[in-house]
């Protein structure tokens, strides 16, 4: 499978030609929203077997097949030239698929309103081939014990048909907020903690719930060792039931970071007590700050080997946006909030206002900007096959569990073609 990058004057005609496709497959592979005006800087996926490479200067044999992971004189024999021959700038190379590693791959989808969408279960659907886990968000904890749960509509029989693990997303959310003052109560009163555990083991059984995943946030730092303890116990008793118990944990790249968000989150004891973690690597570029990307690879990578450090890559899991931001310009704080966009819906502003796709490679993430209908200027980042590509690359490099994706319903079907082109995905 081919990432291309869209350049001045080329037809998707051309493009098709180039790679032995058709215009058809492109279309049908990116459910392109603009096959007839495409973007200059507008990534594609190419559905082929392999890749091909155009030779650059200064390339050999060998530092090509070092950067794609191919002996140089396998990579001579595939095209069928001499492994000591020149190399023109310009000559195409085939590069032939490379295996493939496991990954874990979950999923995030959060239903609002009173009923669940046809959008959002279709979006569902469709993932669910590429998933491990489905994780309806959330099962809200009362001050008593007990939880308020979610609309589930489908999404049991669809985790079911797909052999997906059911994943039960417990929170601290209260009245649209994470509530330290419900964590506290939760963390350190036995009776309530027992009403919890007991609900918790019931409501699973009820819908079929397989791993039972803890999201508690902007608890407050002298709970921290009340929270490891609680995990210690729900670990203890759910493994009776033969299930997997995990957590989401803030991003952090030290064990003293100080902020209500950070410090009762301790990446040690999680890694000893529960079976996976879910690090929220995103959200540096979010709607009520200034506008940037939203998970630019180097902080990602940042946390992730400080997580490294404290617990072993087969219980990290990189957590992954499936959407961007449009900002209003100039950004003024406590002003309007950007407005999230999905991978396609970018593609198609872009398009609509005729301006190109750029692309920051230190950030790994695409943006552009634009001028709306009313003479406001905008700033939009988001996500492309580049930017999952160089967080598979990451996830592969540091040999970690895999990625959890917040959320399902904006559209990315780039992103589920590159799975399957980097990952075998467990199923359980």
């Amino acid at each position: 499978m081919q990432i291309h990058v869209v350049q001045s004057g080329q037809s998707l005609f051309g493009i098709a030609q180039a790679y032995g496709t058709t215009v058809n497959e492109i279309v049908r592979a990116n459910q392109l929203p603009n096959p007839n005006q495409l973007v200059v800087g507008q990534a594609m996926v190419i559905p082929i077997v392999g890749q091909f490479y155009w030779v650059q200067p200064g390339d050999s044999l060998w530092s090509i097949g070092n950067k794609f992971g191919i002996n140089y004189q396998q990579l001579a024999q595939v095209n069928q030239i001499p492994a000591t021959q020149s190399l023109q700038v310009g000559l195409r190379l085939y590069i032939p698929e490379r295996p493939k590693r496991n990954a874990e791959i979950n999923a995030y989808v959060e239903p609002l309103g009173s009923t669940v969408s046809p959008a959002l279960e279709r979006s569902s659907r469709e993932a669910a081939p590429y998933l491990t886990y489905l994780a309806p968000f959330s099962f809200q904890i009362q001050r008593d014990g007990t939880l308020k749960e979610p609309l589930l509509n489908n999404f049991p029989s669809i985790a079911q048909a797909n052999n997906i693990t059911l994943m039960m997303v417990v929170t601290n959310l209260e009245g649209g907020q994470f509530s330290d003052e419900l964590g506290r109560i939760v963390l350190t009163n036995e009776d309530i903690q027992n009403t919890l555990l007991n609900t918790i083991v019931e409501t699973a059984k009820k819908y079929g719930f397989r791993d039972i995943h803890f999201d508690m946030e902007f608890l407050r730092p002298e709970d921290r060792e009340a929270y490891n303890a609680f995990l210690r116990k729900a670990k203890q008793r759910f493994s009776r039931e033969g299930w997997l118990v995990s957590t989401a944990l803030a991003p952090k790249t030290s064990a003293t970071q100080k902020g209500r968000w950070y410090e009762a989150h301790d990446y040690r004891a999680h890694g000893e007590i529960v079976d996976f973690v879910v690090i929220m690597t995103y959200e540096w570029g979010y709607s009520g700050g200034p506008p940037m990307a939203v998970s630019p690879i180097q902080p990602v990578r940042d946390v992730l080997e400080y997580a490294l450090t404290e617990m072993p890559a087969s219980k990290i899991m990189m957590g992954q946006n499936l959407y961007g931001y449009d900002w209003t310009l100039p950004f003024v704080e406590s002003g309007e909030y950007a407005k999230a966009v999905s991978p396609q819906r970018a593609i198609e502003i872009a398009a609509q206002n005729n301006v190109p796709i750029q692309y920051d490679f230190r950030a790994q993430a695409p943006h552009f900007n634009y001028t709306d209908t009313e003479g406001k200027q905008h700033k939009v980042w988001f996500e492309d096959a580049r930017s999952i590509q160089a967080k598979f690359n990451l996830i592969k490099e540091l040999n970690i569990r895999g990625i959890s994706y917040w959320k399902l319903g904006l559209p990315f079907p780039q992103n589920w073609l590159l799975i399957t082109e980097n990952f075998n995905v467990v199923k359980r």
